[in-house]
């Protein structure tokens, strides 16, 4: 194989001839959502009667009525055909973190030998896929297939399109014969559920009686990587694992810092537009396209929507960009670190609180000092942060974002608030007793006439924290580029509905005790602030100076994903998604047991593709230079200083991978927890060694020896 004609032949064979060219002439208010059954659109085809029963469940949460059943999936139907839809499926978030579906067509036979087009209440209400296939933690025993997908009317129908038609999604909630949740969004459901009656509940507590809904609301940044499909195709490590189990550092990474926010290249702004195109057809919000630090990595980022849209709507964010790539000749990589020594992905979520009525509940106002409704809400999520910081770093936990949390590109494992110079200043004056002036925030000077001056924001950004207040909601930053977020805002709705109830409960002791309101809220912000500053942190968290002071804080650091995963059923978090009816002590110990089963799986595959391709690819390649260079037949100290090289460097990888074996094939025991364990204390390791002597070859074998697409190559080639 000539090497080299991999990235000549990447960098031609790519041209935008044949690819449509439609999208920057379509209007994008013609186009939005017009790939959506929404509300309105399904209001006009139902009778009044009947869509008023059908809106009391999907803005209340009240009951459906099994008896418009019928009328609502003939409208869906209908709407489906006229769309050229010829099948539909119950699309659903089962517990792998990613979406599924069965397609069934809308034909069905008649007795008289032709066939019409069917779909009954029934078919819309309730589906009933195989449950043994799916990962249920012992919830469903191979035997036990039975189980249901459940229609969620809160979250719209859509159209999926393909080359060669298009499919009804119907959204929908999965669970086993026996009721537990076998997915991630029927949790999220009860955790919206449960901060709603929470909030409304201290909304009270302010005179705020217009509100009958609160919702989580979010919107989250997906990064991800480009490489061309030519490179992906010849990389079996990326194929498999979705990450480079190999490749040394070339002599330019990101250190120039003139990818981010740079000049998109044209394949690749073709291919955002294109994505773009499909998702405002879907009616996801997408607003935002740049390139991101590493070089070939990029960023697409909605504007915020209730948090289960918003959750559905990044399945199909990610299931886009994967899709379309391949139209362009590229591949979207979605794993939190396909390659090292550069910034891994992340997902951004930016969570906050919104009435109905559309009041969001984290906005400080113009002036924060004196809006204490914010205050109490404020100081609830950071009660919240504080008290389950083991929670927040268990809903990112994964072997593929160990790679990146507490490096020095993403947030520290350890947990801690960003509030801001004026919040945290603040909360302080609370404290001691000072009057709440608060800070100025003032005017930012931009040093020139031309340019207007710019009311400068409460608090600076700081991207080294995992979750920062910025304006009017807080980014979580540490959840994974790959996986799912209904789990990380399921975790965040319970644990803040949680601490509000708490402070709602504080608030009205010390009313029945004769304290006016207004005292009453003062004295808990000033105790709940006390109790929990230690969470707030406004500094450097890549420093090494903060991993020494959380500690002294008594902050939890946990560092890998398996020391999180074990406190998931520590019994104060069974007892706290108990009373909030998200997760009983079942779904709870089947999801740790699931989180166990894909990290040992996840590090296994990794294992075993190292393994093969040291032993199938770089050795052989590295001999074959070997023998290359033994055959010369001419006396040279270059000569004879490459062989030594090339021989010690093979000999160290091939003792490396004879270990990086022993281990892959030991497994580590017979539990799942025993075998997860052995993956990270022995395979990791392992394989590490084997790469650090692949990666020392891969700088002196000749280039026409070596196997694997370098990431000078992939990375820059575009």
């Amino acid at each position: 194989m000539n090497h080299e004609f991999d990235v000549v032949s990447a960098a031609r064979n790519w041209r935008l001839d044949g690819m449509s060219r439609q999208v920057s002439s379509d209007v994008v208010n013609e186009v939005f959502a017009r790939d959506v059954l929404t509300p309105e659109e399904l209001r006009q085809r139902l009778s009044k009667p009947v869509w008023k029963s059908l809106q009391a469940t999907m803005e209340r949460g009240a009951p459906i009525d099994p008896a418009i059943a019928d009328t609502v999936a003939l409208a869906m139907k209908t709407w489906a055909l006229e769309k050229g839809a010829t099948h539909y499926t119950h699309w659903f978030q089962p517990l792998t973190g990613a979406t599924a579906e069965k397609h069934d067509s809308f034909v069905s036979p008649t007795s008289d030998g032709s066939a019409i087009a069917q779909f009954s209440g029934k078919d819309l209400i309730q589906g009933e896929p195989d449950a043994s296939s799916f990962p249920s933690g012992g919830l469903r025993a191979t035997f036990e297939a039975r189980g249901y997908t459940a229609w969620d009317p809160t979250s719209p129908a859509f159209i999926l399109r393909h080359s060669n038609g298009a499919t009804l999604c119907i959204p929908t909630a999965f669970a086993s014969w026996t009721g537990e949740a076998l997915d991630l969004k029927t949790p999220l459901l009860r955790s919206i559920e449960a901060l709603n009656k929470s909030a409304l509940r201290a909304l009270a507590l302010f005179g705020v009686t217009d509100a009958n809904k609160v919702s989580s609301t979010l919107g989250a940044e997906q990064e991800y990587f480009l490489i061309d499909e030519e490179f992906y195709y010849r990389r079996p490590d990326l194929v498999m694992t979705g990450r480079t189990l190999f490749g040394a550092k070339p002599p330019r990474g990101q250190e120039l810092e003139d990818h981010y926010f740079g000049s998109i290249p044209d394949r690749v702004l073709s291919f955002m537009t294109d994505v773009e195109h499909q998702l405002y057809a879907l009616g996801v919000p997408v607003k935002t396209r740049h390139n991101e630090v590493a070089p070939g990595q990029y960023e697409i980022a909605p504007i915020f929507e209730h948090s289960n849209i918003a959750a559905d709507h990044q399945q199909l964010i990610m299931q886009t960009l994967k899709n379309t790539a391949r139209r362009y000749g590229m591949v979207a990589l979605l794993h939190e670190k396909p390659f090292a020594g550069i910034n891994g992905s992340g997902k951004h979520c930016n969570w906050s609180m919104g009435t109905d009525t559309g009041m969001n509940l984290l906005e400080p106002g113009e002036t924060p000092h004196d809006n204490m409704q914010f205050l109490f809400f404020c100081a609830a999520v950071i009660r919240a942060v504080d008290l389950h910081q083991d929670l927040l770093r268990i809903s990112v936990a994964s072997a593929s974002n160990d790679h990146r949390l507490g490096a020095n590109e993403a947030p520290p494992a350890i947990l801690s608030i960003f509030l801001g110079a004026e919040l945290t200043d603040i909360f302080e004056r609370l404290v001691s007793g000072k009057s709440l002036t608060g800070k100025s925030a003032g005017l930012l000077g931009l040093g020139t006439p031309v340019l207007p001056p710019l009311p400068r924001h409460a608090g600076d950004r700081n991207r080294t924290s995992p979750f920062a207040f910025t304006g009017n909601k807080f980014e979580f930053r540490a959840v994974g580029s790959s996986q799912s977020i209904s789990m990380p805002i399921t975790v965040l709705n319970t644990i803040v509905a949680e601490s509000i109830d708490a402070l709602t409960d504080e608030v009205e002791a010390l009313m029945k005790k004769k304290k006016s309101f207004e005292a009453a809220l003062q004295e808990v912000l000033k105790s709940t602030y006390k109790k929990h500053s230690r969470i707030v942190f406004n500094g450097d968290g890549y420093s090494e100076a903060w991993h020494k002071e959380a500690a002294k804080r008594d902050l939890l650091n946990l560092r890998t994903a398996l020391e999180a995963i074990e406190r998931l059923t520590d019994e104060k978090n069974i007892e706290l998604f108990a009373k909030y009816g998200v997760l009983n002590r079942r779904e709870l110990e089947a999801r740790q047991e699931i989180m166990f089963d894909q990290y040992f799986k996840t590090i296994n595959i990794e294992g075993e593709t190292t393994e093969w391709i040291a032993q199938t690819q770089i050795l052989p390649g590295a001999l074959a230079y070997l023998a290359e260079l033994s055959g010369v037949g001419v006396k040279s100290k270059a000569l004879a200083r490459t062989i030594e090289q090339v021989s010690k460097a093979a000999d160290a990888l091939s003792d490396a991978l004879e270990k990086l074996k022993v281990q892959n094939a030991e497994l580590g025991g017979d539990t799942v927890h025993e075998k997860a364990y052995h993956m990270r204390d022995r395979v990791l390791p392992a394989m590490q060694e084997v790469r650090k002597a692949a990666d020392a070859l891969e700088r002196i074998v000749a280039d026409k020896h070596w196997p694997l697409p370098s990431y000078r190559e992939m990375l820059f080639v575009k």
